[in-house]
């Protein structure tokens, strides 16, 4: 029998992104789709272009640039939905328009206020529109778990009928359990007369924590498309996570014997990480396959069994999914070459400009920690190699604080060969540093968010700090990092006013670009 290939849209830069704290700005989506692209993923969902003007241009440059995936974009079932999704991914080399309405009562009656006439109607209209624009366009039926399954299908066999090359089945709420979801799926196969004529795809949600065991009993009973995120971001309690579904997939054979996926494994942690760095989003420790513990042994008793055979608690090697099952230690005597090698082995390519600026921070950390670890070299490199081009770079600072004295700070920024130096007082160490880089760098904010992590063990750990900031309106991230937490907390707050900057020159140069137009 030959093997069944189960088709992995991702939905990251869309469904993922949209949700709550983890929006990209442009260039961190371009990076984003480069890497899907070389994950392997089949479809990347590039966004949702009538949403806003962001997500149109973001879609419409990934269109341009990715050669090896299918890129799509939802529209809802309506005309200029649909029109604009088009102009978003019509330069792709495999377009999709991926459009969708509610079936079930509820959205129908509350949000639609329309009939299961009109809906149905409205199905038809929306796909015979967007197959005259691109050949492949997917139906979604929002909210499906929650409709009455024959309307369901009624809804299905017409759009495939209308052109509809695949049709979705959502858990848009996270509400199905696996047992009934299986149940569905097995219905729409046997009642949708022309389903063979089409790819029956689900959308799952992990609102009860059920997304990957709906999508897993999805395929077993005849799903051949999976649509999911990478650390399974998404609205509200999260997608499906891809990871735990391809993972889960290539590591139980026995189960999953006729299916298989195209996606490259060994790049899930990169992705993985990537993902977690342009959102500024930590990755929980427990999480399956890329948490920091997902292969890491601590009790006695695992640590004999995996030093006489891994197989005793690892159902899968680190290096499936692209994480180094040995630890490299490094210390103030090793060299540049044995830095470069063990980020070539973490993933990083680093060009010997970038190499002597992470080398310098690299040998100043080693002189504080007796052994650097492979976080430690990841936060340097995050902290050290932004894409956000820095108008100001953080130099000194110097913090008078203690019982009964108001906080001091003096920060010494720099703009090239400029040295920029204040003093001021706040409510405390941290609060008086950010007042004074306000001061220097005449940007106001208001602080949102700020979150504070070790990413080593030890009294000499490195300190992560990722921090939320509103500019003029507009909120961004920052991250620092450093063995000292009010210096991490400084360099968090720079990126952030950094970015800002960036961003209003973005503004301002696309304005001036369509005025001379």
């Amino acid at each position: 029998m030959q093997k069944k290939k189960i088709t992995i849209f991702d939905t990251t830069l869309r469904d993922g992104e949209q949700s709550p704290g983890f929006s990209m700005n442009h260039e961190e989506k371009i990076k984003m789709a480069k890497q899907l692209e070389a994950l392997g993923v089949d479809i990347i969902e590039a966004g949702f272009p009538i949403s806003s003007e962001g997500d149109y241009l973001a879609a419409k440059e990934i269109s341009r640039i990715i050669k090896k995936c299918a890129v799509a974009a939802l529209a809802r079932s309506k005309k200029e939905d649909i029109d604009r999704a088009w102009e978003a991914v019509k330069d792709a080399k495999s377009p999709i328009i991926h459009t969708f309405i509610a079936t079930s009562d509820v959205h129908m009656k509350y949000k639609l206020r329309k009939t299961r006439t009109q809906v149905l109607n409205d199905t038809i209209t929306a796909v015979k529109y967007a197959k005259m624009l691109t050949d492949n366009v997917e139906f979604s039926a929002e909210d499906a778990t929650r409709s009455d399954i024959n309307f369901v299908c009624e809804v299905f066999e017409a759009a495939i009928e209308a052109g509809a090359k695949t049709v979705n089945f959502p858990d848009t709420v996270g509400y199905a359990m696996p047992y009934e979801f299986g149940e569905m799926i097995k219905t729409i196969m046997e009642k949708v007369k022309n389903i063979d004529n089409a790819v029956l795809s689900v959308h799952c949600h992990d609102d009860l924590g059920l997304a990957v065991a709906n999508s897993i009993v999805a395929i077993l009973n005849g799903a051949g498309q999976i649509e999911c995120t990478i650390n399974g971001i998404g609205e509200r309690a999260g997608n499906a996570s891809l990871e735990e579904i391809v993972m889960g997939i290539r590591t139980r054979k026995d189960i999953f014997k006729d299916f298989y996926t195209s996606v490259v494994t060994e790049q899930i942690y990169k992705t993985s990480r990537l993902l977690s760095n342009v959102t500024g989003m930590h990755i929980q420790r427990n999480k399956a396959i890329v948490g920091e513990n997902a292969f890491a042994h601590e009790a006695g008793i695992h640590q004999d069994g995996v030093l006489k055979e891994s197989l005793t608690y690892e159902i899968m090697t680190p290096q499936s999914v692209g994480i180094k099952h040995s630890t490299l230690v490094l210390g103030k005597h090793s060299g540049r070459h044995a830095l470069s090698n063990r980020y070539k082995e973490l993933g990083y390519e680093l060009s010997d400009k970038e190499l002597d600026k992470v080398y310098k921070l690299f040998t100043q950390l080693a002189d504080v920690k007796k052994e650097i670890f492979d976080d430690d070299l990841i936060a340097i490199v995050n902290d050290e190699l932004s894409d956000i081009p820095k108008k100001y770079e953080f130099k000194r600072l110097q913090i008078t604080s203690g019982t009964k004295i108001i906080p001091m700070a003096t920060v010494e920024l720099a703009i090239g060969e400029e040295r920029l130096r204040d003093s001021g007082t706040g409510d405390g160490p941290v609060d008086a540093v950010y007042q004074v880089i306000e001061k220097i760098t005449k940007m106001e904010g208001e602080l949102v968010d700020y979150s504070i992590k070790s990413v080593t063990t030890g009294k000499d750990a490195v300190g992560e700090v990722v921090l939320r900031v509103i500019f003029e309106g507009r909120q961004f991230v920052g991250r620092g990092a450093s063995t000292d937490v009010i210096i991490a907390s400084a360099k968090a707050y720079l990126d952030a006013v950094n970015r800002a900057i960036y961003s209003k020159t973005k503004v301002q140069e696309l304005k001036s670009s369509k005025n001379e137009e």
